[in-house]
């Protein structure tokens, strides 16, 4: 009811405007505003922005403004469809939780990636536990920068570079009022209402998002709040000090997967109603910029978390039953995992522009301290209830705390040889510890300690990119290294009998890029480019015998092996109406095409099994050769969009190659459904946005338009072992206003 009161103010206030006050029946001449058509994403950041380098780096910004989609959900298909080769997971349709990566990485909660929200970090440990359990909603998004591997330097070491969401600022008026509010299939509700504006020297921006719906699958219950708050007061014109707090909390019940027998039966069904999950996030962050000369620059921030990450749910196999025992006359107990973390930094980072002799330069430089906790508590004996219920009987049989601090140092200098042609030499050096103690489990009722482990090791990484420009294209390169410190699930054994390599390296190796890019004139705009990735010292399980081999064999974890990622990265963009000279008569017509081929493979993974029981050999095997999962051979997409002064609209249709889900690359599904290849996709989209009264919009689109059946994963765990569809075909129609 609450949000057909607000569609219904939103109404009356386009009557309002539309009226004299001094006599309703009289008309008056609204203002003409001239609104031009959308320019079509990505754009390119310039060689120097917010004391950052870019220049030899592929980067893409996408401004949400521009492009058409389903926001209200973070459709992640229809938001990064112009980023050639971003891979997403889509568990479910509620949006609260973004799973992209690229290159053939894994997409589990972005977490290849550095993410970042206003230029701070959001996911729960960096160097421990890098998954992202929060991304701000869409509609409070203003544009999204993504740098591929070359920004292992400037940000951190992963592989996958950095995802940097920033948020939207009012700053051209003293108040500013903006609402979206959205019905759509399944029960889906959504308003996002936000303030904003300057005055003097102070600005400010305050949003509330609230998000439920019933979920296309059943047992798919959701709820969501984003808050977040900024103000800043600018001293000078050169310097400005701002504060920010975000807080996110939700509950959201998960439907489990399905074996390949239940998704071809009929992928909209679940038989997990027990199963829930919520992460109340908080996140924080102070920042200083100040122009200290012409020459020097600062940007000083000062962030923290403090978060949760809690679930309870029956975890079985998709194909076991949670059923009510009828000599208990009720369910099985749930299992109950908490995590807390409480992760604070500061980050500087400087620009120095300087000549040598005629060389123009830019010196990027900057320093990180951070450290991270986290508690996690596991194997919780749960209620037998259906709720969102986190009480447990007795203590958690699996009780931890991980420690990470980071000191980290960069620098990377453009030396600007002529004004086409410049190299970007750099270097990074982290220096990380990581610590873990605690309970790990129980045995017999006796508690089976945690051996206190603490790695401490130190990394150079080094980088370099060139750029020449060609008026308005440029052709750039660069090679950075990159690495993954150990997680926390690496220093954590798998059962209490296994053990883990007291000598476990961090996974290690680089990026490179080679690419073509730029526009021409209003008519083209392009980023044509080869990769290669190089991923060394990945984590795996060994199998020994223990002193005695008649006594049985243990897991040990520890470095087993390389993959290698290669490809093309390709985007085009062509305004048809421009191209053809007809603009005034028809609007803007673009077409787009975003393609990637990806060849990611194993050359060298080692595995052991078990042994025959009577024989004292552990057969080896090698994954050389395997294709790594969850990496597509190709991912397509391709678009045509019509906008005028008023109106926009989009059809994009999506094509994903077919997934091997485990390294063995094993083609035939498993009985429970977590491994097996899961077979590709085509997906069509189609969204539009129209524009009136000065002040007022109206969206609308259908998601995946000819109802097709599909998966994107499967999952040995949570959210639930099996496979997890994708929605089917959903609607949604959404009323906006901006003053």
């Amino acid at each position: 009811m609450k949000y057909l009161l607000l569609v219904i103010g939103l109404a009356g206030l386009g009557r309002l405007h539309a009226q004299n006050p001094a006599s309703n029946d009289s008309i008056i001449n609204l203002k003409h505003v001239l609104v031009t058509p959308k320019q079509q994403s990505p754009e390119r950041m310039p060689e120097v922005k917010n004391n950052i380098l870019f220049s030899g780096k592929k980067n893409e910004v996408i401004k949400l403004e521009n492009i058409n989609g389903n926001f209200a959900t973070n459709n992640a298909r229809e938001i990064f469809s112009r980023i050639p080769g971003v891979t997403v997971w889509e568990n479910e349709g509620s949006g609260i939780q973004v799973n992209v990566s690229v290159r053939g990485l894994s997409p589990n909660r972005s977490w290849e990636f550095n993410t970042r929200q206003n230029g701070y970090d959001i996911s729960s440990d960096v160097f421990g536990y890098p998954e992202a359990y929060y991304n701000p909603p869409m509609e409070a998004v203003e544009s999204i920068q993504m740098v591929r591997g070359g920004a292992s330097l400037q940000f951190g070491p992963q592989f996958g570079g950095m995802l940097n969401y920033i948020l939207k600022r009012e700053n051209n008026k003293k108040f500013s009022f903006e609402t979206q509010n959205t019905v759509g299939s399944y029960d889906l509700l959504s308003s996002y209402n936000a303030v904003g504006g300057t005055y003097k020297n102070w600005s400010y921006y305050v949003y509330n998002d609230v998000r439920s719906g019933n979920g296309w699958r059943k047992n798919n219950r959701y709820n969501v709040r984003n808050t977040h708050a900024f103000v800043a007061y600018r001293f000078t014109e050169k310097t400005k000090l701002s504060a920010e707090y975000t807080n996110m909390d939700y509950k959201m019940q998960q439907p489990g997967g399905l074996t390949d027998a239940q998704f071809d039966d009929d992928p909209r069904q679940s038989f997990r109603e027990r199963n829930w999950f919520g992460t109340p996030w908080n996140v924080f962050a102070l920042q200083l910029d100040t122009q200290i000369n012409d020459r020097l620059s600062l940007n000083t921030k000062f962030f923290g978390l403090v978060s949760e990450r809690n679930s309870v749910g029956f975890i079985g196999a998709a194909n076991t039953l949670d059923a009510i025992n009828p000599e208990t006359n009720s369910y099985a107990n749930r299992r109950v995992d908490r995590d807390s973390y409480q992760n604070f930094g500061l980050e500087t980072r400087s620009i120095y522009k300087f000549n040598l002799g005629r060389i123009k330069n830019n010196l990027a430089f900057g320093i990180r301290v951070y450290q991270a906790k986290t508690k996690r508590q596991q194997e919780g004996k749960g209620s037998t209830g259906t709720d969102f219920d986190l009480n447990i009987e007795g203590e958690f049989a699996r009780d931890l705390n991980f420690t990470t601090k980071n000191l980290a140092f960069f620098a990377e200098n453009q030396f600007k040889l002529t004004e086409q042609f410049s190299v970007t030499p750099g270097l990074r050096y982290e220096n990380i510890q990581s610590e873990g103690s605690g309970q790990f489990g129980v045995n017999a009722g006796n508690a089976i300690m945690l051996d206190e482990t603490s790695l401490k090791r130190s990394k150079p990484l080094f980088g370099l990119g060139l750029e020449y420009k060609l008026r308005t294209t440029n052709f750039y390169a660069n090679i950075s290294q990159a690495y993954r410190p150990v997680l926390f699930s690496d220093l954590t054994p798998p059962t209490i009998n296994d053990v883990i390599d007291p000598d476990l390296k961090d996974a290690d190796g680089f990026n490179a890029d080679l690419g073509y890019r730029g526009t021409y004139k209003n008519i083209l705009n392009f980023d044509f480019g080869l990769f290669y990735l190089q991923y060394n010292n990945k984590i795996g399980l060994m199998r020994l015998f223990n002193n005695d081999p008649t006594t049985g064999t243990y897991l040990y974890r520890t470095n087993l092996g390389e993959t290698i990622h290669k490809g093309i990265e390709s985007f085009v963009n062509v305004n048809i109406t421009e191209l053809f000279g007809v603009k005034n008569a028809f609007g803007n017509v673009d077409a787009f095409a975003s393609m990637s081929f990806i060849d990611a493979r194993y050359t060298d993974f080692k595995t052991y099994t078990i042994p025959n029981s009577t024989s004292n050999i552990i057969p080896e095997g090698n994954l050389s050769g395997n294709r790594v999962e969850n990496a597509p051979r190709y991912i397509h997409s391709f678009g045509l969009s019509w906008s005028t002064t008023q109106f926009s609209t989009t059809l994009q249709y999506r094509m994903s190659g077919e997934i091997f889900t485990d390294a063995n690359n094993t083609m035939k599904p498993s009985a429970n459904g977590t491994t097996g290849l899961l077979d590709g996709y085509q997906l069509l989209d189609l969204s539009a946005e129209y524009k009136f009264l000065d002040s007022y919009n109206i969206k609308a689109g259908i998601n995946n338009l000819t109802n097709e059946a599909y998966a994107t994963r499967r999952s040995g765990g949570y959210p639930g072992p099996g496979i997890l569809p994708g929605d089917a075909r959903t609607f949604y129609i959404s009323l906006g206003m901006k003053l």
